[in-house]
């Protein structure tokens, strides 16, 4: 795993909270939303919210009628948690810190498991695993699991789109990354992401089926969309955004494109 200082040094930046409101952020949350309302169980049900952060799709499915608890390791993320449930028109069941790697809770408790965020945070195969091991351990039987990735050449795209070529450092850290999949911030510098892993789209079906998910996908989360030098204009016109939106649909699950994403998504059901 990233050390939890350099978990703790990049997320007390307080950017995560805001992230999703613009840009490529905005695309990333719109498709996620679409994908949880695809996948999940309808409600209500039981949905734990495993590296929650801030709390940006644990209240909204609060909201729809799920009893959502948000486990994350990071306090500032927590307490952003709590302050959003507050406020909310239904809060969360419940906010705590923890691990994804050892849950608080019973065995086949949950009819749904989100994990936005652990796996890429976990540079370690095996503690990749345990997470969703965990994950399998608090779901019911037939109980849902979804897990996100970013995507192995992630920093490869956003080196040519952002112009981060330019910089020895960046195209250092995309050399690597291509290498062996273990991205790490080098650097020093405050705002470059932080250590961690970065999947291959076969891989992390193999991880989620090894352990014991009837595996879906992986799929695009921003896909093509996230090569418009003008996104957020096109997603602030209703017309263009459903335009931008279907153009991924269609080509979420096209395994030349996958590459392009920041982004993977997959779910996995438990069996009997």
């Amino acid at each position: 795993m990233a050390s939890l200082q350099d978990l703790q040094d990049y997320y007390a930046l307080g950017r995560e909270r805001d992230r999703l409101d613009r840009g490529e952020g905005l695309l990333e949350a719109l498709r996620t939303h679409e994908l949880l309302d695809r996948w999940l169980p309808g409600a209500p049900g039981i949905v734990y919210d495993v590296g929650g952060a801030a709390g940006r799709y644990a209240v909204p499915l609060a909201e729809a009628g799920y009893e959502v608890h948000l486990v994350d390791p990071v306090p500032l993320h927590v307490e952003q948690a709590r302050e959003a449930s507050a406020a909310a028109r239904r809060p969360l069941a419940s906010v705590v810190e923890g691990d994804a790697r050892a849950l608080p809770f019973d065995d086949a408790s949950a009819d749904a498991v989100l994990l936005l965020g652990p796996l890429y945070h976990l540079v370690e195969r095996e503690d990749r695993l345990q997470a969703l091991r965990e994950a399998a351990r608090v779901l019911r039987p037939g109980g849902v699991v979804v897990a996100a990735a970013i995507c192995r050449w992630a920093s490869t795209v956003d080196g040519v789109l952002a112009g981060f070529l330019r910089d020895d450092q960046f195209a250092q850290i995309i050399t690597d990354d291509l290498a062996d999949g273990v991205h790490r911030n080098t650097t020093g510098r405050p705002g470059w992401f932080t250590t961690g892993y970065f999947h291959r789209p076969e891989e992390l079906r193999a991880e989620v089926e090894e352990a014991r998910f009837q595996a879906e996908g992986p799929v695009a989360v921003e896909g093509v969309a996230r090569l418009a030098d003008d996104l957020d204009e096109q997603l602030a016109d209703a017309t263009l955004r459903e335009r931008l939106l279907g153009l991924v649909r269609a080509t979420e699950s096209e395994p030349a494109l996958l590459g392009v994403s920041g982004h993977l998504l997959i779910t996995g059901r438990k069996g009997a």
